[in-house]
Order: C-alpha cells, then sequence, then structure tokens
C-alpha cells in the first residue's frame, strides 16, 4: 500500500524537478558569478544524477518494459532531454565573457562550452529523427517530415556557428589579446556578418521544427491540446523575436537577443521529450 502512494508523488516531484531544469540554470548562469569548475563540475554530476533518477521515475522505467514500441519512445525522449542535461553546466560556468581578455583568460572553458552546444545539437537530431519515425508510425506524414527537415537544415548551421564562435573566435581574440594595437583584418568584420545571417537562419529553423512538431504531437494525440497550442505559440513569437533587428529599443531588442541564446531553442524539445516520458 505505501509503494503505491508513494509512486505517484515520486512521479510528480520528478516532473517538477525536470520543468525547472532549464529556467533554474538560466537563473544561475545569468545571476551569479562564474565560479571554479572544482565546485560546479560536482554539483553539475550531482544535477545529472538526480535528473536522471527523475527521468526513470517519471515514466522511463515503465517505457522500457513496453516492448519495441516503448523502447522507442524512451530513447526519444531521453535523446530530446539529454542535451539539456549537459547544458545545465552552464550554470556554474556562467555566460560567455563580454571582453576580449575576459575570453582568451578562459579560452579552454570557452571552447568547451561550445562542444557541449555541438554535442547537443547532434543528440536533438538523432532525437528529432526518432521522434519523426514514432509520429510516421502512428499515421502522421506532413508536419513530422516537415519539421524533421527544418531540423535538418538547421543543426549543421548550428555546429558550423557554434565551432566559429567556440574556436575561430577563440584564437582570434588570442591574436587580438596579443597585439591589441594592430588592425583587424577586413575579412574579420564581413565574416562576422556571415555568421549573423547563419545565426537568425539556424535559430528561425529550429523553432519552426519545435512548432511543426508540436502540431504532430497534437494531431497524433501525444500532447494535449491546450500543450500544443503552448508550444506552438512559444514557438511562433520566438521566431518573430528572431527577425527583430539587434539594434531595436527594448525590450523588443533583449527579447531577441534571449531567445537565440544557442541553449534555449533546445528548451521546446527538451519539454517534448519530458512530455514523451510523462506519457507513459
Amino acid at each position: 500500500m505505501m509503494n503505491k502512494e508513494t509512486t505517484p508523488i515520486k512521479q510528480k516531484l520528478s516532473l517538477v524537478y525536470l520543468w525547472l531544469v532549464p529556467p533554474a540554470t538560466m537563473a544561475i548562469a545569468f545571476g551569479i558569478a562564474p565560479v571554479s569548475y572544482k565546485i560546479y563540475l560536482p554539483l553539475w554530476g550531482l544535477h545529472a544524477c538526480l535528473m536522471i533518477l527523475s527521468a526513470y521515475h517519471l515514466g522511463l522505467r515503465k517505457l522500457w518494459v513496453q516492448g519495441s514500441s516503448g523502447k522507442q519512445q524512451a530513447i526519444t525522449a531521453l535523446l530530446l532531454f539529454t542535451p539539456w542535461l549537459l547544458f545545465s553546466v552552464f550554470a556554474g560556468m556562467g555566460p560567455p565573457p563580454r571582453t576580449l581578455q575576459g575570453w582568451v583568460n578562459t579560452a579552454a572553458e570557452q571552447q568547451t562550452r561550445y562542444a557541449i552546444l555541438i554535442a547537443g545539437g547532434m543528440l536533438l537530431l538523432l532525437g528529432t529523427a526518432l521522434l519523426k519515425t514514432r509520429l510516421q508510425a502512428t499515421g502522421e506524414n506532413l508536419y513530422s517530415v516537415l519539421a524533421f527537415a527544418a531540423l535538418s537544415m538547421a543543426m549543421p548551421l548550428f555546429m558550423i556557428n557554434m565551432a566559429f564562435w567556440g574556436y575561430y573566435l577563440t584564437d582570434a581574440f588570442r591574436l587580438f589579446a596579443a597585439n591589441p594595437a594592430a588592425k583587424r583584418p577586413d575579412l574579420y568584420v564581413a565574416v562576422k556578418s556571415l555568421f549573423y545571417v547563419i545565426s537568425v537562419a539556424e535559430v528561425i529553423l529550429m523553432y519552426l521544427g519545435s512548432f511543426l512538431f508540436a502540431a504532430a504531437l497534437k494531431i497524433t494525440g501525444l500532447l494535449g491540446k491546450r500543450a500544443s497550442r503552448w508550444y506552438m505559440g512559444c514557438s511562433l513569437i520566438a521566431i518573430l523575436l528572431e527577425l527583430i533587428p539587434p539594434n531595436w529599443p527594448d525590450p523588443f531588442g533583449t527579447a531577441g537577443f534571449l531567445v537565440a541564446i544557442p541553449a534555449i531553442p533546445f528548451i521546446m524539445y527538451y519539454l517534448m521529450g519530458v512530455r514523451l516520458l510523462k506519457a507513459a
């Protein structure tokens, strides 16, 4: 009797914990000064274990014993929310430095940050591939295909953009810091303009993918009407904000910047992964 009463409590606590991961990570990252990796890495390891345990109690265990279909849904859910399991380490790293010298002083950490983001992009693409297959198995062959097509275009751009920030700019900043009086190469400005366009394109495609996947999940019944409308509405608003020029006055300029932070578009897919676990 005790086990039957405590199981729903564990599921509710697990759901709340997983829901709180993105907002708590952002609040800590932007609200507290970066700390030593000797402090935040052990704490992140504990948090990662709690996320896995929460996923287990929420529905992973039940899905795993439901045959091949259940295992596919479990793996899909894990691939969708694992990127944010990795991204939660940014709570300790804090945001990227705003000064050239600060970036150079933490070059290894910045390269690690963007390597994690690249890994998250790979996992997301694998997860959405399985999600498309899962939706097609239920007879939905329109929105799921378009959504995966959008992600297939977005992820190469995303990974190229993250490599640019993590490795190209890091090496460029080292050179600039070593010789501050030197003139910036003309090509440097042109390359930055190019990657601004790449950034806008990949962000819009990622939100378009979450919009279309939410529509497909609604049609197949894997997502309720209220939840699907919430996902679709947030994705559409994010697309509109990303189209706002960065030089617009606040709050529009700031809002456009926030939705384009590399880890933020992953939140929609993370929440979809949590919903797939909860559906068990």
